[in-house]
């Protein structure tokens, strides 16, 4: 696993190590960042769900302006600060070992994009999004990774499906936060 491209090019990182460990594919993680590449520079991310923080890692070498980093795992924690030293990021970044939906619940930061990759089939995609919502600025951008299987709707309040990408087993959906007084 390595860094694909910014000021950390080529940097590798660590991943955990375990059976319920998935750690974003090269492909995926380039066809993120295609998606997305517009939305980086100078924006606030999140990492939920972190696990070894490539995606917040990512975001940071292209240009974001800060990415906060949340997983309940000690050990993806630990992962996390490794690779952000390694990739000289820290500085740019906030860790927080809580689990992910009660972090949602408590948090009175605003983010531009959120990387969401959650443990699979356990329901917290259709957890988190309802939960996001308060703490996303206008034009805000939710990338989902999911199984193939899950069929998430098209839009969660003023959360709206952009589109769905699929990558052989993986999913990723991607919605955008509507501006409200647009909907009128």
């Amino acid at each position: 696993m390595r860094v694909i491209t910014g000021k950390a090019r080529g940097m590798k990182l660590t991943t955990l190590e375990g059976e319920d460990v998935r750690p974003t594919t090269d492909m995926v993680k380039e066809a993120i960042f295609s998606i997305i590449q517009f939305d980086v520079p100078g924006s606030q991310v999140l990492d939920l769900f972190a696990g070894s923080g490539q995606l917040g890692i990512e975001a940071l070498s292209r240009e974001a302006a800060f990415c906060t980093f949340v997983d309940k795992s000690k050990d993806s924690i630990e992962t996390v600060k490794s690779n952000l030293s390694h990739c000289k990021l820290t500085d740019y970044s906030r860790i927080e070992n809580i689990d992910s939906l009660n972090f949602l619940k408590l948090t009175s930061q605003h983010f531009d994009i959120v990387f969401l990759d959650p443990p699979y089939r356990q329901g917290l995609i259709e957890k988190a999004m309802p939960l996001l919502e308060r703490n996303l600025n206008e034009g805000a951008v939710v990338v989902c990774e999911h199984e193939r299987e899950l069929l998430l709707p098209n839009e969660f309040s003023s959360l709206k499906l952009r589109k769905h990408y699929r990558y052989g087993k993986i999913m990723l959906s991607v919605y955008d936060k509507q501006d409200q007084l647009s909907e009128d």
